[in-house]
Formats: structure tokens, sequence, C-alpha cells
């Protein structure tokens, strides 16, 4: 009986630390897709001002 009890609590004990892990897991991929969020903003603002810049730059090119 006793080593049924042990098997329990270790089974309860695994339980806890794999929700544990769930939730970090959880946060982290939050947290990763926020990043991915900003770094795709930042990217297509980079790509609005480049093509900005070759727009200026066709426009001062001479003509010919």
């Amino acid at each position: 009986m006793a080593n049924l009890e042990q098997k329990i609590d270790q089974l309860v004990e695994l339980a806890n630390r794999l929700k544990q892990e769930n939730i970090s897991l959880q946060e982290r991929e939050s947290d990763l897709l926020r990043e991915r969020g900003e770094l795709f903003e930042k990217n297509e603002q980079a790509r609005h001002r480049v093509e900005r810049m070759i727009t200026r730059l066709k426009n001062l090119a001479p003509e010919g």
C-alpha cells in the first residue's frame, strides 16, 4: 500500500511539473509571437522607406 501511495505522489509531482512547464512554454510562445509581430512591423516600415528612397532616386535621375 505504501508503494502505491508513493507512486501516486510521484505522479502528482510529475503532473505539477508538467503543468508548470506547460505554463512556461505558453508564456514563451506568447512572447515569441509578440516579438514576431514587432519584427514584421519593423520590416514593413523599412521596406516602405526603401521603396520611397528608390522612387525619389528615380525622380532625381535624368531622363534619357
